[in-house]
């Protein structure tokens, strides 16, 4: 035998303000709650679920002890309400045992009520599902749902034996009588872990558009990302104030050589270069390097000047150091460097530099290597190049200055960046004449290896080819058009 339990979320609490009888406060992750004016069996039953829970009928003995049959309506209302308010959790445990699995609420969904799963049902568990421990549980959850199953130990082996098509009279968990097992299935079911085929019998994940295009990985993070309902905690959240300090807008110096760069005369430039339309309309990617009259570092500096210097530096409200750059930036917080990987560049070494974007420097990382080799054999063949790039501009996110204040779209936030990065670096390339073409993916383990930085501080997100243009020149001429557009 079990029983199903129901209980006030982990997340939150419950307090009784002195000299207001019949009244509660409710701490939730959304904001407290004041519920006045409760009956005494309601207010005795809310301090059970605080408690710990209990089954529906213990509560209903609890309510009508207090209020008699006639305020078991009100209670049950006002259970419904805090099912709707995303407040419960409901457990499966064997009777007088712990809980062996328990629907968890994480964002602003019900708790709704169990439905049995018919037993000759078809279900398997989802290839979206992801199961991973949290505080001493293993929990799973599905992409769009926001609720998730913690399961202790006696049923974890449940996930094994769902990777198939099976039916819940078939199935057999060890150490769990069938009625148990049925019990936690149902929680699976209102949690979104359980595919059933489509009334033609096709699987709705793999064999049907347009969950079939979907990777676990990619609707993980859009879902995550963009329903906001599937979480608790969501944008500027602050998850890191507190546990350290926010990191500094510049990153530690690096301690090789140092070429101070010569900042542009933007008033000249402006006099004559072409017009933001006739940029935008010239703008394409090119594949192709002068070789015979490569890149100096004259425009490297001018292009790294226009694009990624640092304009000034303020302190925002909550005390974090933030940045004005050329480019948009969430929060102001600028968490993107550029590496210029430099193989042909007139007035530069070749390896790999750093743009100190609040100096206007170049720091040298790294002499040329295995690694750096590596870097730029996969971008020549990611561009099908037949030549080395001039220089590879590796963009980088430090990512603690983003993650220290946003939560669940700290990593989306960043690709933006990125993009934002790209589409400006093709605007200035394109307007001083330059051969630019943004990457779609890179080796950020190989950048790690290059550079000594520590991935998870510090990774690659972005790459460029960079280079001189055949004829190109300062001010891209209206009616341009290269080649190879894209």
């Amino acid at each position: 035998m079990h029983t199903v339990q129901v209980r006030l979320r982990r997340d939150a609490g419950l307090s009784e303000p002195e000299k207001t009888p019949g009244a509660v406060t409710l701490a939730t992750p959304f904001g407290p709650a004041t519920l006045r004016g409760l009956p005494p069996g309601a207010v005795a039953a809310l301090r059970v679920l605080a408690r710990g829970g209990a089954t529906e009928d213990e509560l209903a003995e609890t309510v009508t002890e207090h209020d008699g049959e006639g305020g078991l309506l009100r209670w049950h209302l006002l259970l419904r309400k805090l099912s709707a308010g995303a407040l419960l959790e409901r457990a499966v445990a064997p009777s007088g045992g712990e809980p062996v699995a328990v629907l968890r609420p994480y964002g602003g969904g019900p708790l709704r009520s169990a439905v049995p799963l018919a037993a000759d049902a078809r279900v398997r568990l989802s290839r979206f599902a992801v199961a991973a421990p949290e505080d001493g549980r293993l929990v799973v959850r599905a992409p769009r749902s926001p609720l998730g199953v913690e399961l202790a130990p006696a049923a974890a082996p449940l996930l094994g034996l769902l990777a198939d098509w099976t039916v819940p009279a078939g199935l057999a968990c060890p150490g769990l009588p069938d009625e148990t097992t049925a019990a936690v299935l149902g929680l699976f079911a209102d949690a979104g872990l359980l595919v059933r085929p489509t009334p033609e019998g096709e699987d709705p994940e793999r064999g049907t558009a347009p969950l079939a295009q979907w990777s676990p990985a990619d609707l993980w993070l859009h879902t995550r990302t963009r329903e906001p309902r599937t979480t608790g905690r969501y944008g500027g959240t602050y998850p890191l104030r507190g546990v350290w300090d926010p990191l500094p807008v510049a990153p530690p110096a690096f301690a090789g050589d140092r070429i101070a760069l010569e900042p542009p005369d933007l008033d000249a430039i402006a006099k004559t270069e072409a017009s933001l339309t006739e940029v935008l309309e010239a703008r394409r990617s090119i594949r192709e390097h002068d070789a015979a009259d490569p890149i100096t570092l004259d425009r490297l500096g001018e292009l790294l000047y226009r694009t990624m210097r640092q304009r000034r530096t303020f302190t925002g409200e909550d005390g974090q150091e933030l940045a004005d750059r050329p480019y948009p930036s969430g929060g102001a917080v600028h968490e993107l460097e550029v590496y210029p990987l430099v193989v042909s560049c007139e007035g530069l070494e070749p390896g790999l530099w750093h743009y100190a974007a609040h100096a206007h420097v170049l720091e040298r990382v790294a002499d040329p290597g295995p690694a750096t080799r590596t870097l730029l054999d996969r971008a020549k063949a990611a561009a099908m190049m037949t030549e080395d790039p001039q220089v590879l501009l590796i963009v980088t996110a430090r990512f603690g200055r983003v993650m220290w204040k946003y939560e669940t779209i700290a990593y989306s936030l960043i690709l933006k960046h990125v993009g934002v990065l790209y589409q400006t670096f093709y605007l200035v390339a394109t307007a001083m004449g330059l051969a630019v073409c943004g990457l779609g993916g890179g080796d950020a383990a190989e950048f790690a290896a290059a550079s000594g930085l520590d991935p998870h501080a510090e990774g690659s997100v972005g790459e460029l080819l960079l280079g001189s243009r055949r004829g190109g020149a300062a001010g891209t001429p209206p009616g341009w058009s290269p080649e190879v557009p894209a």
